[in-house]
């Protein structure tokens, strides 16, 4: 049972009317739900507390919040989740944590009895869907996954197109990621670099663009049948790229692939000066042993009414953005998004992921920007508009964040994301890696990711 007088960090009462939130795991990621927390919901939402098994990056967390916002608020051991949730009447959890360990606290949060909100991925495999399913079922309680990608404009818009059925019945998707020398070779310095620990890009990156295509097409995945490998990243590679003369990195200041966590302020306070905690190493060489996870993926997936998707993913491209055609009995619609468009020396550092920064930077021939056009057949190709607004993909988060912390209203894209969408996200990449294994195609049917029962109760609340 939760605590009949819960007190602020503070020692004062909560405010009236306003959710509890816990917020666990204190990397890179959870500062957008934290600073969205303190600032634009701030009247209907607080912020108790926050914790990491690195209690050094918990700790700067904290003392951030209380620097910037002057709002107090308390660090706790994740391994005392339970508690804390009911002595503190916690009535939501927000998980940032390594993906592996998602499923985990979905389900200590949803017994303890709180909800949960979950970055994608839900979780990395099939036993982390079923056990997830049967907390949900057990509880009756939410779990919501962020899935930002859906509410960012361009891709409101493609879903604009295809729900108005201007294409008539979508017959195929190809989509293609390219992730770049940058944003692509930071997954093989981190922990995402092992696939016991992520999933693989099939799960942690791609879940997001198999969210789309789901979302897109109001459909579920059925069928998976995947290929691809470790091509690039790791030592085998660049060793063979040395002995065909290709040198493994080359740039007028070193090593363009090697990150300098001293270079970066941010990095530096957040991972550097708390590595002792933990041993955790946020800048690993990406062309070391012990890399687990796929650089270049495709997959055909097959959809419950007809559709086929064709996928692939790059992980060193030269340029990062994807590009997307929706083919229809009746036409045509194709998506062009270009995020960064080289990556090229630059002063001051290069951000990691371009999806969130602004700017238009030039990159030769490509430039950065957006283009999504429709034709139907017998017709002349038209641009439809894209209105993007302020912040991180295109305004997109910040809808998001809205939608999380508010609670969703009417949507007519449907874009608000529960437990249901989560699992069917992660199930192709979860079906993408056994088909890697086997050689064979895989029906997401055969992977027993939970009943459906509890799929009906733990959408979204109203």
């Amino acid at each position: 049972m939760r605590s009949a007088d819960p007190t602020g960090p503070d020692g004062t009462a909560p405010r009236e009317g306003r959710t509890r939130y816990l917020l666990v795991g204190t990397g890179h990621r959870c500062e957008m739900y934290l600073r969205s927390l303190l600032d634009d919901h701030a009247d209907v939402a607080e912020l108790v507390a926050v914790g990491d098994s690195n209690p050094g990056r918990a700790e700067h967390y904290r003392r951030l919040v209380e620097e910037t916002a002057g709002v107090p608020v308390q660090v706790f051991d994740p391994a005392a989740l339970t508690r804390t949730i009911r002595e503190q009447a916690i009535d939501r959890v927000v998980i940032t944590t390594p993906d592996a360990t998602h499923a985990d606290y979905i389900c200590e949060t949803l017994r303890a009895g709180a909800d949960a909100v979950v970055e994608k991925p839900l979780t990395i495999d099939a036993e982390g869907c079923r056990r997830v399913t049967a907390a949900v079922e057990e509880t009756g309680r939410h779990v919501v996954v962020t899935f930002n990608y859906r509410y960012s404009p361009r891709n409101t818009a493609l879903k604009d197109v295809v729900q108005s059925g201007a294409l008539g019945t979508v017959t195929s998707v190809d989509f293609s990621w390219v992730l770049d020398t940058v944003h692509g070779a930071d997954y093989f310095r981190r922990w995402h670099r092992q696939k016991q620990n992520s999933g693989g890009l099939l799960v942690h990156k791609s879940s997001h663009h198999f969210d789309l295509v789901n979302w897109w097409l109001a459909d579920a995945p059925e069928r998976v049948y995947a290929s691809g490998g470790l091509r690039f990243y790791g030592r085998d590679n660049a060793e063979a790229r040395a002995r065909a003369g290709a040198p493994r990195a080359a740039g007028p200041d070193g090593d363009p692939f090697a990150l300098d966590l001293r270079s970066d302020e941010r990095l530096s306070r957040l991972y550097l000066d708390h590595q002792h905690h933990d041993g955790y190493r946020r800048d690993q060489d990406v062309f070391s042993d012990g890399i687990t996870i796929e650089d270049n993926l495709a997959l055909v997936v097959d959809y419950a009414r007809g559709a086929t998707l064709s996928y692939s993913l790059n992980a060193h491209s030269p340029w990062e953005g994807y590009r997307v055609a929706v083919n229809g009995t009746e036409g045509r619609a194709e998506l062009e998004v270009v995020e960064r468009a080289a990556v090229l020396p630059a002063a001051g550092g290069t951000p990691v992921d371009p999806s969130v920064t602004a700017g238009a930077e030039q990159g030769g021939a490509r430039r950065r920007g957006e283009r999504l056009v429709v034709q139907r057949h017998w017709g002349t190709a038209e641009e439809v508009p894209v209105r993007n607004g302020s912040g991180s993909h295109g305004g997109g988060d910040r809808l998001l964040l809205a939608d999380v912390f508010r609670g969703p209203g009417e949507d007519p894209y449907g874009r608000p994301s529960g437990y249901r969408d989560g699992v069917a996200a992660v199930s192709v990449g979860i079906a993408g890696n056994r088909s890697l294994e086997t050689g064979a195609p895989v029906r997401i049917a055969d992977l027993d990711l939970g009943s459906t029962a509890a799929d009906r109760r733990s959408g979204v609340p109203a």
